[in-house]
C-alpha cells in the first residue's frame, strides 16, 4: 500500500512537471511547479492536496475537497515562514466536524432566515443546519463536495482552477449551476481568488473563503491582540438568531468601529446587545467602496505584532463577514494535535450580504441566466516593523 502510495504521488508530480514544460537552452525559465498528492477519498471519489510554492517561500497547501486550504505558510519579520491558518492533519476532520476551516463556501455563504426565501413568485425550502436558518450552503454545501482541479504554473503565478457544477434542486436552490473558482500564488505573496459561475435559472449566488487566521502561528494561542482595520462606516445589525434586521447601521461610537486600527479583544466583552447575540464579532461590514469601481478595493488590515505579520485584504464584494471565532471551545483538535480554544482564530470573509435573498434593500445576490458571476479578493501579506 505504502509502495502505491509513493508511486501515485511521483506520478502526480512528473504529470504537473509535465505541463509546466522543461525547455531547452535559451528557453524561458520555468515557473515553479505545483506538486499533487493523495489525501484520501470522498464517497468513491480520490481526494487530492495540491501545493503552491512561490519565489520567496510562501506555501499555500489546497485539497480539492471543498477547496479547503489545509495550510498557509508566511515568513515572519524574522523572515521565518509559519502556518497562520486553522485545521486538521487528516480528511476525516474535515467532513464530520469543521466549524468550515479553510474551506470554499457555497451555493450561498452565511444565513437565509429560516431556511426558505422566494423568487419569481415561487418559495424555495433550504435545509435548516443553523438552529432556525440555513448556513453556508446547507447540510452538503461546497465545502462537503470533490471539485474537478487542474493546477497551473508560470513564471510569477501558480494556482489551482477549481471547478464543479451544482445541479438543479442541490440543497434546495433552483438552477444547474456551473463554478469556477481560481486559486493563484503570486510571487508578490499575493493569494487571489476569483470567483465565476454561470446558472440556468434565476438563483441566489453568493461564494466566499472561510479560513481562519491566527497571523502569530496556528495554535500559538487567541486572536485578542492582533490589530485590525475594516475599511467600513456602517454594518448590518442581527437578532438573536444572527440575521440581519435589515438597518445599515453607523460604525460610529460603537464597538464595531474599526476604522482605525484597535485591537480585536480592545471592546469585544463590552456589554452592546450586538457582541451579546453573537458572544463577539459575527457581523457583515458594509465595505466603503467608491461607486461603480469593478476593481478590488481594501476591505480590511489585520496586523500581528508578535511576529510582524501583516494581512491585507481587497475585494470586489460589497461586504465582509468579521468573526472573532467566538465558537471555538476546546472541543476540536487541530493540526499537531493543537487544542482550539475559544477566539484562536479569526475569519474575514468578503461577500454579498447575509439572507440578502429576503432583504430587498440590500444588493442583489440573485445570477440570472445569461448572466456570469465573477468577484475577486485578494489576500496580501507582508511583514511591519516594530
Amino acid at each position: 500500500m505504502r509502495r502505491a502510495q509513493n508511486i501515485q504521488r511521483i506520478a502526480g508530480v512528473m504529470m504537473i512537471l509535465a505541463s509546466v514544460g522543461c525547455g531547452g537552452r535559451g528557453a524561458p525559465k520555468a515557473a515553479l511547479a505545483v506538486t499533487k498528492e493523495p489525501f484520501g477519498s470522498v464517497g468513491g471519489k480520490p481526494v487530492s492536496v495540491y501545493t503552491l510554492r512561490n519565489a520567496k517561500g510562501m506555501e499555500v497547501r489546497v485539497t480539492d475537497f471543498g477547496g479547503i486550504i489545509l495550510s498557509l505558510k508566511v515568513p515572519d519579520r524574522q523572515g521565518r515562514p509559519g502556518d497562520v491558518v486553522l485545521g486538521f492533519d487528516s480528511l476525516a476532520p474535515y467532513q464530520t466536524n469543521s466549524p468550515y476551516f479553510g474551506a470554499l463556501i457555497g451555493r450561498y455563504g452565511n444565513r437565509i432566515a429560516r431556511g426558505h426565501f422566494t423568487l419569481d413568485g415561487k418559495t424555495y425550502t433550504l435545509a435548516t443546519n443553523n438552529g432556525a436558518n440555513a448556513l453556508h450552503g446547507g447540510l452538503k454545501g461546497f465545502n462537503k463536495v470533490v471539485w474537478d482541479a487542474q493546477p497551473f504554473s508560470e513564471p510569477t503565478r501558480r494556482g489551482l482552477v477549481l471547478r464543479y457544477t451544482s445541479p438543479d434542486g442541490e440543497e434546495g436552490y433552483p438552477g444547474t449551476l456551473k463554478v469556477q473558482v481560481t486559486y493563484t500564488l503570486t510571487d508578490d505573496d499575493e493569494l487571489i481568488f476569483d470567483y465565476q459561475a454561470t446558472t440556468d435559472k434565476a438563483t441566489p449566488v453568493n461564494l466566499t473563503q472561510h479560513s481562519y487566521f491566527n497571523l502569530a502561528g496556528d495554535g500559538a494561542g487567541d486572536i485578542l491582540g492582533h490589530v485590525v482595520m475594516v475599511n467600513a462606516s456602517r454594518y448590518t445589525p442581527v437578532d438573536s438568531t444572527l440575521i440581519p434586521t435589515g438597518e445599515l447601521r453607523s460604525v460610529a461610537g460603537t464597538p464595531f468601529d474599526f476604522r482605525q486600527p484597535t485591537a480585536i479583544g480592545a471592546r469585544i466583552e463590552q456589554p452592546d446587545p450586538q457582541l451579546k447575540f453573537a458572544g463577539g464579532y459575527d457581523h457583515n461590514f458594509v465595505l466603503d467602496r467608491p461607486a461603480a469601481v469593478d476593481t478590488p478595493t481594501l476591505a480590511a488590515r489585520v496586523y500581528e505584532p508578535g511576529s510582524g505579520r501583516v494581512l491585507e485584504i481587497r475585494t470586489t464584494e460589497p461586504g465582509m463577514q468579521f468573526y472573532s471565532g467566538n465558537f471555538l471551545d476546546g472541543t476540536l483538535k487541530g493540526k499537531g494535535g493543537v487544542v482550539y480554544k475559544h477566539r484562536y482564530g479569526f475569519a474575514m470573509e468578503t461577500q454579498h450580504y447575509p439572507d440578502s435573498p429576503n432583504q430587498s434593500s440590500f444588493p442583489s445576490t440573485i445570477l440570472q441566466p445569461g448572466q456570469e458571476y465573477r468577484t475577486r479578493t485578494i489576500y496580501a501579506f507582508s511583514v511591519q516593523a516594530k
